[in-house]
């Protein structure tokens, strides 16, 4: 004799909800974190510019300071703090020093923050 009983094969309600609400918030801290890590690649990328540029590095730090901020306002790019960014000059080296973080809200009371350091190193001309 045959069985009638048919063996059930996929997916319940509640595992498709839960799978659904996990990758939303996954999606959710993604897409708010996007914006800072982007930001973040620009001004890399800029800072990595001047330091291969030898026109850049023989401005006063003042003036290359406010030349960067024009650079990352075409990119409409701020940084937190006037002292994210320190630029010195120091035994034959331009040394530019990024430090900033930032608070992203996420969720109802939930922040995250997003912490940023590097250095970047040139020998001056």
């Amino acid at each position: 004799m045959k069985s009638s009983y048919k063996v059930q094969q996929g997916y319940s309600f509640y595992s498709v909800l839960f799978v659904i609400l996990v990758g939303g918030v996954f999606f959710s801290v993604g897409f708010k974190l996007y914006q800072p890590y982007f930001d973040y690649m620009t001004i890399d990328k800029v800072l990595t510019n001047v330091i291969n540029n030898t026109e850049e590095l023989e401005k006063h730090p003042k003036i290359l300071k406010k030349d960067l901020g024009k650079k990352w306002a075409v990119n409409q790019i701020r940084l937190p703090h006037k002292d994210a960014l320190i630029i010195r000059k120091k035994e034959g080296y331009v040394i530019l020093k990024l430090n900033y973080e930032i608070r992203v809200p996420m969720f109802y009371n939930v922040d995250a923050m997003v912490k940023f350091e590097k250095e970047y190193k040139a020998v001056a001309p």
